[in-house]
């Protein structure tokens, strides 16, 4: 009895250990930036946006974005960056206009992933330009955004009925994360959402109200320290 009992204590270990590594192998990639003003923790959306996260985790791996400004804030909207011309820009230059090698497809997944407070998207020229809603290759955003209340939501649903030809509505579900948790619903089903932050929420908010100047580039640069991919947090 006491083989047969320590056996199935072993079976029972090996069981817990494979459904933990299987956990692991399906858990989607973070990244952590490392920032002047500290840590944001992002969580890519591998299954559902995998061009866009593949393109993300490269240039990472590259350590392309280290010493990346956040050049363009919006209080209230997103932080941006990604522009390499960046890293060493002289004080009040204006950026974001670099020139890129490649595009990315858009992989837009909504109301999957939406633009709510806290989603990370790719940056992309106009549509009169890029009627495909091609991405960046580089430059990214993270939102920040506001709440809404219903009348600001019908607004918001009239000017995405223009834009998206009412291809987008606007769900008493999304609406309701929208009213709660903030965002930018104006932007759905018209830019790519490929993750969102986990850890350092309060960072962007921080990033996205400091002073700047008349193309909204901070008066005092902000900088990613580091970029790098971690393993998911265990909480």
């Amino acid at each position: 009895m006491k083989r047969n009992m320590a056996r199935t204590l072993r079976l029972w270990a090996a069981t817990v250990l494979l459904v933990a590594v299987q956990a692991r192998a399906e858990a989607q990639t973070q990244v952590l930036l490392e920032t002047t003003m500290g840590n944001i923790r992002i969580e890519l959306n591998d299954k559902d946006t995998p061009l866009h996260s593949k393109n993300f985790k490269e240039l990472v791996e590259k350590g392309f974005y280290d010493g990346i400004l956040f050049h363009r804030l919006a209080y209230n909207f997103v932080i941006q960056a990604g522009d390499p011309a960046s890293v060493n820009a002289e004080p009040g230059k204006m950026l974001g206009d670099v020139e890129e090698p490649y595009s990315v497809p858009a992989e837009i997944c909504y109301p999957k992933m939406m633009h709510k407070r806290g989603a990370l998207c790719m940056a992309r020229e106009a549509d009169e330009n890029n009627p495909e809603r091609v991405s960046s290759a580089y430059q990214f955003y993270i939102v920040y955004g506001k709440r809404f209340d219903d009348t600001m939501l019908d607004k918001a649903q009239e000017r995405l009925d223009k834009t998206t030809n009412g291809q987008v509505k606007l769900t008493p579900e999304v609406r309701e994360v929208y009213k709660t948790k903030g965002g930018l619903p104006h932007l759905d089903g018209q830019y790519t959402v490929f993750g969102e932050v986990v850890e350092g929420l309060d960072v962007v908010k921080n990033i996205q109200m400091v002073d700047v100047d008349d193309n909204l580039r901070p008066l005092n640069d902000i900088r990613i320290i580091r970029a790098s991919l971690v393993l998911p947090s265990e909480d």
